[in-house]
């Protein structure tokens, strides 16, 4: 969370042609509630089955680019089932540009503790996220560098798969 997903995203999509989605924002069109309630009403386990759910059967098979959120990788099994779907790309930044860039936002249940920076710092030093797939830093870089680093790494894996 924090380093730039839905942004990036977004203007992958574009460029690609593909469509986008953002798995929170189908599972709140699909609930009828935003993330910060389900995660208060139906616990973070029940929010987690929503993500699987989405990641299972949720999108189009093809020329789609999601951002997932940043806890879903963490689920025993999904790094695997999502590298099944298409390529994964991990955007990660330093945990002090996550703290400064969540720190206004309130709608974040993950950080919603006593000690957020002490959260964040614990989430990133999860192994999983760094061999998720391709891992690409947004530190001090603009969306188009990213978007460009993206679309190279993504070409590289194609040309792996054939």
């Amino acid at each position: 969370m924090g380093v730039g997903k839905s942004a990036i995203g977004r203007r992958l999509a574009r460029e690609m042609g593909y469509q986008y989605l953002d798995s929170d924002h189908v599972i709140e069109e699909q609930t009828g509630k935003r993330i910060p309630e389900i995660f208060a009403a139906e616990g973070e386990a029940r929010f987690r089955q929503y993500e699987r759910a989405f990641i299972e059967s949720g999108h189009p098979d093809e020329q789609c680019v999601v951002s997932t959120g940043g806890g879903l990788v963490v689920q025993p099994g999904m790094s695997d089932l999502l590298k099944t779907k298409g390529v994964v790309i991990c955007l990660f930044a330093s945990a002090e540009s996550i703290i400064e860039r969540t720190s206004r936002n309130k709608n974040r249940p993950l950080l919603n503790v006593e000690n957020p920076a002490e959260r964040v710092r614990e989430l990133l030093g999860e192994p999983i996220y760094m061999n998720s797939g391709a891992c690409i830093s947004t530190e001090r870089r603009s969306i188009v560098e990213i978007v460009r680093h993206i679309k190279r790494s993504y070409a590289q894996c194609v040309r792996k798969w054939r």
